[in-house]
């Protein structure tokens, strides 16, 4: 039988790092010690276990069969203590919760500012960390414990979590006011293909879900710039740099300021489902799970 007490939690977050990070080196970076120091927290973790962690190779490291095992399980503790720091840390301010959320741009851009709104005004004493980030980040976020919800898009891997949809995007296409579809009360997306686009990065949910579209039409996206978010897309296209497709909820908040037409697409499924993500619901704080509660709520008005 091992000895919990044993068990070092420094040595389970490293391994945790390690693992992520591919590579012993950046995983002692990241966490701050060196690399001489994190191989021996690391070997003698293997120790404690009983069996081998890591396989060393040219390319860095990998988790083991058995070293899996303990990767998603620590995760889940490392998420734990996170969470216990937190709260403890609310108590000491006085602060009534801890709401921790990624989402994505287009999150940012639709519904989430006047959904956080509402929600600060009937919890003002609850503290919201909030991240903008693409959704496979967001996704990782949660898997790690560093978020207790993401909101995604519904194209992204998301094992083990659970998830509901809480809004939909309409995409558009977004052109400056003196280009030849500007005037077009919709344009298929074959003929858009034909021109720059301006996308957020390959890995973006809405960026795969273009690609995806083209693939299928037998057409390649020609990317001329990719950027980080949806204000930056729409300065790239005032610019005569490219063409975008966005959700018409961020389109709206740039067309005017910035001249740009609105036109509808055709050839595409124009509507794409925003998800909530979370590790288990019966395990989220009351902040995060008022969260979910009001968004739940505004979906049966």
């Amino acid at each position: 039988m091992i000895n919990l007490n044993r068990f070092d939690l420094v040595s389970l977050r490293l391994y945790v790092a390690v693992v992520d990070a591919g590579s012993l080196t950046a995983g002692a970076g990241r966490f701050g010690i060196s690399l001489a120091a994190a191989s021996k927290r690391i070997a003698e973790l293997e120790r404690h276990c009983g069996f081998t962690l890591l396989q060393r190779g040219q390319r860095g490291v990998i988790a083991t069969a058995n070293g899996q095992v303990l990767h998603r399980l620590a995760i889940e503790v490392v998420a734990r203590l996170e969470q216990l720091v937190l709260e403890i840390d609310d108590l000491r301010t006085g602060a009534a919760g801890h709401l921790r959320l990624w989402a994505n741009p287009s999150a940012f851009g639709g519904f989430l500012p006047r959904l956080l709104s509402a929600y600060a005004e009937q919890h003002p004493d609850v503290r919201i960390d909030l991240e903008d980030a693409l959704s496979e980040d967001a996704v990782r976020a949660v898997q790690k414990g560093v978020a207790e919800l993401a909101v995604i898009g519904d194209n992204v891997p998301c094992e083990d979590l659970e998830t509901f949809a809480c809004n939909v995007d309409h995409l558009v296409l977004l052109v400056p006011a003196d280009h030849a579809m500007a005037s077009a009360p919709s344009v298929r997306l074959e003929r858009v293909l034909d021109h720059d686009l301006i996308t957020l990065a390959r890995t973006a949910s809405l960026t795969r879900k273009v690609m995806a579209a083209a693939e299928g039409l037998g057409c390649t996206v020609r990317i001329r710039v990719q950027v980080r978010s949806f204000d930056s897309m729409c300065r790239m296209v005032a610019c005569g740099l490219g063409l975008a497709i966005l959700p018409r909820a961020a389109a709206v908040l740039y067309a005017g300021a910035l001249g740009l037409h609105i036109v509808a697409l055709e050839g595409l499924d124009v509507q794409r489902r925003l998800l909530v993500a979370m590790r288990s619901r019966a395990l989220l704080s009351p902040a995060a799970a008022a969260l979910v509660d009001m968004i739940e709520r505004d979906l049966a008005e």
